[in-house]
């Protein structure tokens, strides 16, 4: 009987020996981190392209860098007589920053570009008036006399912003 005591003394020191030093504390589950989920949006840089989520942390990629206009302004004299505009083309880069100087030499008339929101006020010759914008738009605009059916009559130009 003495022989089954230590038999179950080890067995319980041994047991409790496996406890201790073989099994850990409880299991957890392991920690994975999830890349982020990123959404097709897209963000509008400011030279008009546009840019999405990229790369690990699922930040916005970019922008590419502005180039910043190095010629100055692009200034042009147009003359209003009756029925014309001379030039009646003009042309420049997109980015341009444009002057015209609108002589009126003839008549009642003025100058208007709708797309770019420039327009003189409608006057008698002999005047002059000064108009400045960017040329932010690319493609061909009409520029016209307003008065009456002066348009209908040939008083329109074309400005070609390449």
């Amino acid at each position: 009987m003495k022989n089954t005591y230590i038999a179950i003394i080890v067995l319980v020191v041994l047991a409790g020996a496996a406890v201790v030093f073989g099994v850990k504390k409880s299991a957890e589950a392991p920690i994975v981190k999830e890349p982020a989920i990123c959404t097709m949006e897209a963000k509008q840089c400011p030279d008009g392209s546009y840019v999405g989520r990229s790369g690990p942390k699922c930040e916005f990629a970019a922008c590419p860098e502005a180039k910043t206009p190095v010629s100055a302004v692009k200034e042009f004299v147009v003359s209003g007589k009756n029925f014309s505009f001379s030039p009646s083309t003009i042309t420049v880069n997109k980015g341009d920053r444009v002057k015209i100087i609108f002589e009126n030499s003839a008549g009642f008339h003025d100058f208007k570009i709708d797309e770019y929101g420039v327009a003189t006020k409608q006057t008698n010759a002999p005047t002059t008036e000064v108009l400045e914008f960017t040329a932010d738009k690319a493609g061909s605009f009409e520029y016209y006399c307003s008065v009456g059916s002066h348009k209908a009559m040939g008083m329109k130009g074309t400005l070609i912003v390449e």
